[in-house]
This record gives C-alpha cells, sequence and structure tokens, in this order.
C-alpha cells in the first residue's frame, strides 16, 4: 500500500463527504453520469462506493463519500478515493469530463489504469487540477496514451496549474527526463513524491525552476547521480526534502548551504561519507532552521561535533555511522530540546549522559555503542519518554524502581546485554505498560520477576540469560490469546511444565525457551511458528505433536529440539515445512527410519540428527535437500553403502559426519565432489577398500579461503527489528556445531566450528595405500588433521 503523507491525510479530512456542501446547491447531471461510468469500471470489494447510485436517496452526488463540490457552482472540485480498504480495476475515461476538479487524490488503491482511448488533447479538460496523487497503485501503467511503466511523463504539460504531485511506487525507471520535466512543466509544484519510483540515474543537465517547491520525497529510488542531489541545494524554498535509501555518495554539495528554510533532511541508508563535522558545515544555511536531521546507516565519521549551532533541532538521528569518542559538554545544552535521539551502533564512549534536563525526549536509542558506568538516575524522571533502549553496551550496576519512577508514557524498554543487576521489590507496580520488554542478560533471578504480572500489554518479552531459577508461574501462562510474537525464555534455569501455546500468539511467532529445565510433553504450539528452539530441556515423549500441533506454515525455518528425552519415530510429515532451513533433533533417543518426506525440504542448510538410535538405509529422496551445508547423522545405527549422491548432490556441503554407524563399503568416488567441504568424519563404521585418489578436489582443503569460513554460517531474523537494519540483537548468525575426534577426545565445537579442517577415516576397514593426493591437502596441517 502507498505510503500515504501527512499532506494527503489533511486533505482526505479536509475535503471528506462528511462536510455536507450548501444544501441548496446540487451536483452538475454531467458529472453525476462521469462518477457512475467511473464506478462501473471499479472493483469494489468493500463498498467505499456505496452511497453513489442512480437511487432517489443518492441523487445528489455532492454528498457521495469522496466528493465535494464548489457550493455556488455546484460543479465537482475534489475527488478523493485515497482509502485503506483498496478499490481495483480500471479508471474509466470518464474522469476527464470532470472540467472543474482541482484535486484529485487516488492514491493507495490497486487501479490497472487505462484512460485510453481518449485523445491527447482531451487532458486539457482537467488542466485545472491542483493535486494530484497516484501513489501506491503498483499496476498503474497507463494515464490516457501516456505508458507509465517505463517512465513518460510528457503529460505532465496538461496540468501546469498543478501543486501537489504524488506519484510513488509508479514505474518511473525509463523516465531519463523526468526532473527536467517536472521542472519545466509544474512552476507552481509545492509538494513533490516520487518514493519508490526506481528513477534511472542518467539524468541529463538542466537548470531547474522549482522555486516555489516546499517537499519533496525521493526515498527508496536508489539514485546516486550528483546532478539530482545539486538540484535541491538551488530549490532555495525547501522545507521538507527526503531522500532516504537511495545511493548518494560522498557529501552533499556546498549548494545545499542555500536551503535557509528547511525544517527536515532525511538522508538515511544512502553511502555518504564525511567527517560529520564537515557535512554539517555544509548545512550552515539550514542552522536556524532545521529541526529535523537523520543520517542514520551511512559512513559518517569523527567525534560528536558542537550541535548547539543547530538551536531548533528537535529530532537527531544518526544510527549505525562510524561515530566515535564520548558526548561532548555542549551536548548538554542540545539535550533539553531534543524531542528525538538516535545514536545506535556507533561507537560513542564514555559515562551515560545526565539526563534531567531532557525533559520533551520521547525516544532515545544509544545502543549497540561503548558506553560504560552506570545508568543515570535521572532517565527516571522522563514522564514523556516512550522509547528506551541502551541495549549492548558496557553498562553495569544496580537498576532500581528509581530507574522508573516517573516514566508513565514507557512503553519499548531495552537494557540487553550488559552487565546490570535488577534490585526490584517483588511488590513493584511500574509506570508503565510496555510492548516491548527485552532485559537479556540482566540480573533479574533469582525468582521469577513478579512485576511482569502487572504488565498486560507486551508482545515481545525476551529475559534470556537473566540468572532465573525458579518454576514459571501460572499467571505467566495465562496470558490472553494473540498477546504475544516473540518469546525467549532461554539459558536460565526455569523448571515446571510449559503450557498450551496455541493461542497465545499473533502473526508469525519466535518461540526460544532453550537452556533450561522445563519437562514435560512437547506443548501446543502456535500454527504460524517461524522458528522454534526447544533444546537443552527435559522434555520427553515424541515428537509427533509437530504433525498434529496443526502447524501449517510456509514461514516455519528453524527447529530445534536437541539435548532432551525425546524417544519414537521422526514422524513423515514434513512436506508443509518446505521453507524449513534448520532441523536439529540431535542427543535424545529417537528410534527407526528417516522418513522420505525430508526430502520435500529442499531449502534445508542444516539437518542435524547426531546421537539418537536411528537406523535403516538413508532414503533416495534426501538427495533433492541440494541446499546443505551441514549433515551430522553421527552416533546412530544407520548402515548401507555411502550413497555417491552424496557428493553428487549436495555441492553445497560444508560438514559431512557419518561417523560411529553401521555404513559399510567402499568409500565412493562420487564424495570428492564436495569442494567446500570442512569436515569430513566417516570414522567408526565398518568401511573397506581403497581410498579414491581424488581428495585432492576439496578445495577447501587444499587452499584457504576465508569466505568459506564466513559461509559456515547464515543470518536469520531473531523475530524482531530494531529499525530494519541488520542488527546485532535482531539478528543471529547460525554456525551449527559438530562433534569431532580432537586430540584423541570428542570435542564439540561451536562457535569455532569455522577454524576447522578435518578428515576422520579411522576405526574402518580401509585397505591399500594411502593416496598421494592427500599431502595437497594444506589447511589440514594448519587448522585440523587427518585421521585414517
Amino acid at each position: 500500500m502507498l505510503i500515504v503523507f501527512v499532506v494527503a491525510l489533511l486533505a482526505c479530512n479536509k475535503h471528506s463527504s462528511s462536510l455536507a456542501s450548501n444544501p441548496k446547491i446540487s451536483c452538475i447531471e454531467t458529472e453525476k453520469q462521469a462518477l457512475l461510468k467511473f464506478k462501473d469500471t471499479v472493483i469494489d470489494d468493500h463498498g467505499i462506493l456505496s452511497s453513489w447510485g442512480s437511487e432517489p436517496d443518492k441523487k445528489d452526488c455532492c454528498k457521495w463519500w469522496g466528493v465535494k463540490c464548489n457550493d455556488d457552482t455546484g460543479h465537482l472540485t475534489v475527488l478523493n478515493l485515497s482509502s485503506s480498504f483498496p478499490l481495483s480495476g480500471k479508471i474509466s475515461p470518464s474522469l476527464l469530463e470532470l472540467q472543474h476538479l482541482k484535486y484529485l487524490d487516488l492514491s493507495g488503491n490497486d487501479f490497472s489504469g487505462n484512460f485510453s482511448p481518449i485523445p491527447n488533447h482531451h487532458l486539457g479538460n482537467i488542466s485545472s487540477l491542483r493535486y494530484l496523487s497516484l501513489g501506491g497503485n503498483q499496476h498503474f501503467q497507463y494515464l490516457k496514451n501516456y505508458d507509465l511503466s517505463g517512465g513518460n511523463l510528457e503529460w505532465l504539460s496538461y496540468f501546469p496549474l498543478l501543486r501537489h504531485l504524488d506519484l510513488n511506487r509508479v514505474n518511473l525507471s525509463q523516465a531519463t527526463n523526468w526532473l527536467e520535466l517536472v521542472s519545466n512543466n509544474l512552476p507552481l509544484l509545492e509538494y513533490l513524491s516520487l518514493s519508490g519510483c526506481s528513477l534511472p540515474n542518467l539524468v541529463p543537465p538542466f537548470n531547474s525552476s522549482l522555486s516555489l517547491i516546499t517537499s519533496v520525497d525521493l526515498s527508496y529510488t536508489y539514485l546516486s547521480s550528483s546532478i539530482v542531489i545539486d538540484a535541491f541545494g538551488k530549490m532555495i524554498s525547501l522545507v521538507h526534502l527526503n531522500l532516504a535509501s537511495n545511493d548518494f555518495a560522498g557529501s552533499i554539495p556546498k549548494s545545499f548551504n542555500n536551503l535557509s528554510r528547511l525544517h527536515s533532511l532525511d538522508l538515511e541508508g544512502n553511502s555518504l561519507t564525511d567527517q560529520l563535522d564537515k557535512f554539517l558545515d555544509k548545512l550552515s544555511g539550514s542552522e536556524k532552521s532545521l529541526q529535523i536531521l537523520n543520517l542514520g546507516a551511512n559512513q559518517l565519521m569523527g567525534t560528536l561535533p558542537d550541535f548547539t549551532r543547530f538551536p531548533s533541532l528537535r529530532e537527531l538521528h544518526l544510527p549505525y555511522n562510524q561515530l566515535t569518542g564520548p558526548f561532548p559538554t555542549s551536548f548538554q545544552q542540545v539535550l533539553p530540546n531534543l524531542g528525538a535521539l538516535n545514536l545506535r551502533r556507533n561507537r560513542i564512549s564514555g559515562m551515560f549522559p545526565d539526563l534531567t534536563m531532557s525533559q520533551s525526549l520521547t525516544f532515545l536509542d544509544l545502543g549497540g555503542n561503548s558506553l560504560n558506568g552506570t545508568i543515570n538516575k535521572s532517565v527516571g524522571q522522563l514522564s514523556r519518554l516512550e522509547h528506551l533502549d541502551v541495549s549492548s553496551n558496557s553498562l553495569e550496576g544496580v537498576i532500581s524502581e528509581a530507574h522508573f519512577s516517573n516514566l508513565s508514557s514507557l512503553y519499548w524498554l531495552d537494557f540487553s546485554f550488559n552487565s546490570l543487576v535488577f534490585n526490584i521489590s517483588s511488590n513493584w507496580i511500574p509506570p508503565f505498560q510496555l510492548n516491548v520488554i527485552r532485559l537479556a542478560s540482566c540480573k533479574l533471578g533469582p525468582g521469577f520477576p513478579k512485576w511482569l504480572r502487572n504488565q498486560h500489554n507486551y508482545f515481545q518479552l525476551d529475559i534470556s540469560g537473566a540468572n532465573i531459577s525458579d518454576v514459571v508461574p501460572n499467571w505467566f501462562w495465562d496470558r490472553p490469546p494473540n498477546s504475544l510474537v516473540y518469546l525467549n525464555l532461554s539459558y536460565n534455569q526455569m523448571v515446571g511444565l510449559v503450557r498450551d501455546l496455541s493461542l497465545k500468539f499473533f502473526g508469525y511467532p519466535t518461540i526460544d525457551l532453550s537452556s533450561n529445565r522445563f519437562e514435560g510433553q512437547i506443548p501446543r504450539l502456535p500454527s504460524k511458528v517461524t522458528s522454534l528452539n526447544l533444546s537443552k530441556n527435559l522434555f520427553s515423549g515424541s515428537i509427533s505433536s509437530i504433525c498434529t500441533n496443526g502447524i501449517f506454515n510456509f514461514l516455519f525455518f528453524y527447529l530445534d529440539l536437541s539435548s532432551n528425552q525425546l524417544t519414537g519415530w521422526i514422524p513423515d510429515c514434513w512436506e508443509p515445512f518446505y521453507q524449513l532451513k534448520i532441523i536439529n533433533l540431535a542427543n535424545n533417543t529417537l528410534s527407526g527410519k528417516l522418513p522420505s518426506s525430508l526430502g520435500s525440504l529442499s531449502d534445508l542448510k542444516v539437518l542435524q540428527l547426531r546421537d539418537n538410535n536411528l537406523s535403516g538405509e538413508l532414503p533416495e529422496s534426501l538427495k533433492k535437500c541440494s541446499r546443505l551445508t551441514i549433515l551430522d547423522l553421527g552416533g546412530n545405527r544407520f548402515t548401507g553403502n555411502v550413497q555417491p549422491w552424496i557428493g553428487t548432490h549436495f555441492a553445497k556441503l560444508i560438514i559431512l559426519s557419518l561417523r560411529s554407524n553401521k555404513f559399510y563399503g567402499d568409500v565412493p568416488v562420487g564424495i570428492c565432489q564436495l569442494n567446500n567441504i570442512h569436515i569430513l568424519d566417516f570414522s567408526q563404521n565398518d568401511l573397506s577398500g581403497n581410498l579414491p585418489r581424488c581428495f585432492d578436489n576439496f578445495s577447501a582443503l587444499v587452499h584457504r579461503d576465508d569466505r568459506m569460513e564466513e559461509s559456515m554460517g547464515f543470518y536469520y531474523m531473531n523475530g524482531y527489528s530494531s529499525g530494519g537494519f541488520r542488527d546485532n540483537n535482531n539478528w543471529r548468525i547460525f554456525l551449527g556445531n559438530a562433534l569431532v575426534q580432537w586430540k584423541g577426545q570428542e570435542r564439540e565445537f561451536g562457535k569455532t566450528l569455522g577454524l576447522l579442517k578435518i578428515i576422520d577415516l579411522s576405526s574402518n576397514k580401509l585397505s591399500g595405500e594411502i593416496p598421494q593426493e592427500i599431502a595437497s591437502l594444506a589447511e589440514l596441517v594448519s587448522s585440523g588433521g587427518c585421521t585414517l
């Protein structure tokens, strides 16, 4: 859907049909018929146009939804069909009969939009148009005879009085002269929004005449042209400029000094590289007017400069840059005026700032820096503060009720990944109702935090690694239905039974209860779960509930039930889970054969089944899992030959462990096609015969390639976001783990797994000479070993 800007929303309210026209003036019959022809070509599934019709009680079209007429003449002047319930179908050419139309808003719909076969000169019939918004119609391709699906904008010449133009998300990828056409044909233009239009970068030089334009939004267009960005410095009336998520590099041009009226500047998500203080020097003309500055997700460097030269600054967003050093002393003069401060993921150091005078703050994010010391209790007096994030710093000390005493507006709290100790009274009732609670690695225990009982609105809860060794109380499991989307209780010592979770979640939830002492059978689960980690607990019984739980979700990608006390067969029901990327059932007591439906998991990257009682031959359907990078079947009772298709179909395999099974026969030549293999463990089987003379095909064991170590893992979303950028708090990298023989002992490797380079064929019945090609495996010498 279209991002509807404030201007459009205000206009929608101003011109809505609830403001009745003069009852003495009825609409013009020809204009009424034009609207009815339009309605005939529209698909209105939600009844948005139900007030339009020929019935006696609907005869005055000036009272129809979205329509406004001139009080004196009855001519239709406003047609606003922007709605949260989109219309679709085609746009009738009858709209061009509305010759007095000044305001046309079709944004946020899904029109295919064919105006043809109206002749070109008929566009002049509505040349009085002041406001045009077509944004969000992704399938909108034609305006009259002009094809917009490539980017023809010649039709703009028919609307010289246009003041507002919104074509968000209309494909303009071929409109190389878009800036010149807008500039030359729309001299009165005040508002321009072409967000997400895929504008071309090959823009010919031109002289801008947009002296009246006050607001420009070209975000998400992937522009990099210096001609384009320089043009904005010449639009001296600019108040709002949004160039976020483009590809502008270097710095801004000196012409930006001309923007003396600029209130907001958004350059987030570009590739700007400059010292921050030098960058700000090029905004000297805006020093008195600038209120909102967003330079996040660039490559700006240096220390925090003196911002007191921007006395009107209300919001400062500098996350995901390369800023260093402590807060300057002058920053204390800036803080009282700021409503939002975002310095996330820089390298800001020093002590946590004193916020005593920062009573206007509603948003504070200092996460992912190098702040040390304690959190100043002054933060607890910020009654307007809604979002507080100081995660992933080096903060320490005790957190008491004083840190929250006046935070009645707070809904987002993230203190995670610091060395903080909560000293909170058991009968404390917080002044806030939180939506997001992230306290990972904070010491909340040993008791389960009772103050959570008074929090009724949270949908994200992370209290992992919180030193809690307690029974989870019933009131926690008794949360109302559809109240959670993310739950992480991992790395504690919580005990007890896990209650039915099937109705507690909404959306596509993530659940992590790993590394506790939960017991009983696997609980009922939400049908749309995307990530489930119950590993390292005391769960028992069958895992067949994965099939009977009603989970049917194409986004289910992560399943870890390892290191429990689970028994029975692996169920044959994997077809619905075709997006699964990780399955870890290791260290249980599962038995029986591998089900053939595992072969339906074409996206599977990791299959870990080691240390169970599984038996039988590997099903041939498994070769369909061609994206596997880790296949660990060690410590079972599998039998049969090592199949050649393991080498021919698993080209991306990095870890292959068949250790401690009952495989027999030769080591097939096809295994040598595993060019990316790091760990090859066939030890403790009944393999016999000569080794193939092709081990020098193991490229990763012959030549060092650091990129291969990166490919050992892959990132996956951890269920919540901090603003759309990859972040250590909301992304996790899965590296897997493996059990290998190292210096005569079995050891499990996790984080350092990517450093290992091992071939282990020991404890088999192999014969013949050691192949000379093994001597070429130079990486084994430095990183691991070869055991025969």
